[in-house]
């Protein structure tokens, strides 16, 4: 008797055919599975399995699983739409991170009434368990049954060409167009869309589900196409996934670096100087030098050379790096100087291989390693600036390491070392590493032979997966000119940023002629090994602020102390005791103001100082303070000489 193989997580196990069998079937209304994997195909669970198959199921708390939710979810709010607004036509509604949207054509935007009353019509749907039932249909048949639908007649048309960063390619691919209809358990028909699927196999499975905001957004991405209205939503697995999802959301405005930066003064984007370009206030300067003086320091301690490079070059550097025309999109436009074009620099390597090459090289020298702060300027689309982690102006803790072939994997673990202790000593601790690979459907996207890319990521595969660390494949995502690892760490409240990099370069040794005198006395070319520790000293910090929600250690705190006397007689006591801490390197300031005590505690908390010494008429009597900390704990009585000394220890140990 025929037979198939299911893979569940717990067992595998042998099922034998008795007639059709479908994945509902086997899973029943299990609604912790939403859809099922036949061959390594995600399908419906109503689909019919061939005999032979391997199924595995597909768990709605899974990454794909949540896509599907969000996905069905998407119509349903598409379906309640339209049920309000009879006039709405359909634009595209994929999944997103944690969401979805779907983007309509309606007379009048909507409003925050019209999403409470979407919400209630989307749970009336969800409860009708209208089931999703997929059809195969012809181009002709599509148009026809959509014919009320002018954005759907178009993604028919793009059919083999659909593009997924506008999200058309989850209406129409290169195979056959299907139709999902929402079934009633009467039979009728309550809504359809054209759609590639799969979905939950009926409405009921959505248990979680919120409406978030609308926006204004142009059809397919394209400012030139028509302003439609643009409907967010999220859909989780559970009622309490939901909830921890909307706390993280709460907790990011809390800390949103933005916001942060005006309340601590930290730093400002002035419209005078021009979207994306920051610049730093006293207090946020003072932790970008303490970050600065970290990472020199650091650098220096693991073998690389301080240099310093021009902020613009003339356009032939950067033909020859081959970042024109790669990257010419990233760049600002050309600056004209008697005929010769000058660009501002998006990237430090092109000038060190200059360095390199500026003399004879021998293999005694490597791996030779080149650092700098250096200042960059990227041309980002006004759209997608987002305070410090998103600019224009970049301060990168740039460095190249050049070694010979046999030394690559070697510099690589050096340099993988560097980076998690540089993330360990800012308190992030939370990482697993990426390795970002060409994509091989788009060749002229990237320079270099087969030969070499499969080199260069054997090197990075093999020291990744000896670190220990979850090591994520991201196919697509390398640079044109290498394959690259990025430190991926997890924030406070468990977002995920892209933090240090490092990329083996193969191309720009080649391209400038780079060569050392190898052992045999030939001339051999090296491998170019980029990394950035920080990635940027704007965006490191953004994520600091966020991480931290302001509240730094004691070591990057701008304001370490706060002198806080009970009366004005006080303040000459404080200001001793701070003299004695500036003399250690603290950062100090006593609150001489006319406020009282509790409101300058207040202000001390509120500016997130991880210090606070008060004192009054019996502290000076006995050479002491009241030692107050940042949680509202506090120690009275504490002798001067000890309060310093956890000061300081404090401080120089990074705590």
């Amino acid at each position: 008797m025929p037979s198939i193989t299911i893979v569940r997580p717990q067992a595998t196990e042998t099922m034998e055919l008795q007639g059709t069998t479908t994945g509902l079937d086997i899973f029943g209304e299990d609604q912790s599975v939403v859809a099922m994997k036949v061959d390594g195909v995600t399908r419906d669970l109503a689909a019919q399995i061939p005999e032979g198959s391997t199924v595995e199921p597909v768990l709605a708390t899974s990454d794909e699983g949540l896509a599907i939710l969000r996905h069905s979810s998407a119509h349903i709010a598409a379906q309640a739409v339209q049920l309000l607004r009879a006039d709405a036509k359909l634009g595209i509604g994929p999944p997103i991170t944690d969401g979805f949207y779907y983007d309509f054509d309606v007379e009048v935007p909507f409003t925050p009434e019209d999403l409470k009353a979407l919400e209630k019509s989307m749970q009336r749907i969800i409860k009708e368990r209208q089931r999703f039932v997929r059809r195969v249909v012809t181009d002709d048949e599509a148009r026809a049954e959509l014919a009320h639908e002018p954005y759907k007649l178009e993604l028919i048309g793009l059919k083999g060409g659909s593009n997924a960063d506008d999200g058309s390619s989850v209406e129409v691919g290169a195979g056959e167009l299907t139709i999902y209809d929402n079934v009633r358990r009467t039979g009728d028909v309550a809504w359809k869309d054209l759609c590639r699927g799969p979905h939950v196999p009926h409405t009921g499975y959505i248990k979680a589900f919120s409406l978030t905001r609308s926006s204004a957004a142009y059809w397919r991405g394209d400012q030139k196409n028509q302003q439609l209205q643009r409907l967010y939503g999220t859909a989780w697995a559970s009622r309490e996934d939901l909830e921890a999802y909307e706390f993280r959301l709460a907790e990011a405005v809390r800390r949103d670096h933005r916001r942060l930066g005006v309340e601590l003064d930290l730093f400002s984007f002035p419209e005078m100087i021009g979207p994306g370009l920051p610049i730093f206030h006293p207090k946020g300067g003072v932790i970008k030098r303490e970050m600065e003086n970290y990472v020199r320091q650091a650098h220096i301690d693991n073998g690389f050379q301080y240099v310093g490079t021009p902020h613009i070059a003339k356009e032939d550097l950067f033909f020859t790096s081959g970042h024109l025309p790669y990257y010419a999109d990233g760049m600002f436009p050309p600056m004209d100087d008697d005929g010769q074009n000058y660009y501002l620099k998006a990237m430090n390597c092109p000038m060190h291989n200059l360095i390199f090459a500026s003399r004879g090289r021998s293999y005694r020298e490597l791996p030779l390693r080149l650092f700098e702060f250096g200042t960059v300027y990227r041309n980002e689309k006004s759209g997608v600036l987002q305070g410090l982690t998103r600019v224009r102006s970049i301060t990168q803790d740039d460095s190249h390491s050049y070694v010979m072939a046999s030394q690559a994997a070697d510099e690589v673990r050096h340099l993988l070392k560097f980076v998690l202790k540089l993330l360990g000593d800012f308190g992030l601790n939370d990482y697993y590493l990426e390795l970002s690979t060409k994509d091989e459907s788009k060749p002229d996207k990237f320079i270099g032979t087969d030969e070499q890319w499969e080199t260069a990521t054997a090197v990075l595969e093999q020291v990744g997966k000896e670190s220990g660390l979850e090591f994520v494949p991201d196919p697509g995502g390398a640079a044109f000119y290498g394959p690259k690892i990025s430190v991926q760490i997890r924030d406070a409240i468990g977002r995920t940023w892209q933090m240090s990099t490092i990329q083996y370069d193969f191309n720009q040794p080649s391209r400038f002629g780079l060569t050392y005198t190898a052992p045999d006395g030939s001339h051999a070319e090296p491998v170019m090994i980029h990394s950035a520790k920080f990635g940027s000293i704007e965006r490191f910090l953004g994520i600091l602020v966020e991480h931290y929600a302001g509240a730094f250690p004691a070591w990057l705190a701008p304001v370490q102390v706060v002198g806080i006397p009970v009366a004005v007689d006080h303040v000459p006591y404080l200001e001793d005791v701070a003299a004695q801490l500036t003399a250690r390197g603290i950062r100090v300031e006593v609150d001489g103001s006319d406020e009282r005590m509790q409101k300058k505690i207040r202000t001390a908390q509120t500016q997130k100082v991880p210090f606070m010494l008060i004192a009054g008429h019996d502290d000076m009597e006995a050479g002491a303070v009241s030692f107050r900390y940042r949680d509202g704990s506090q120690k009275n009585g504490v002798p001067v000489a000890d309060a310093i000394e956890e000061i300081v220890t404090a401080v120089r140990e990074r705590q």
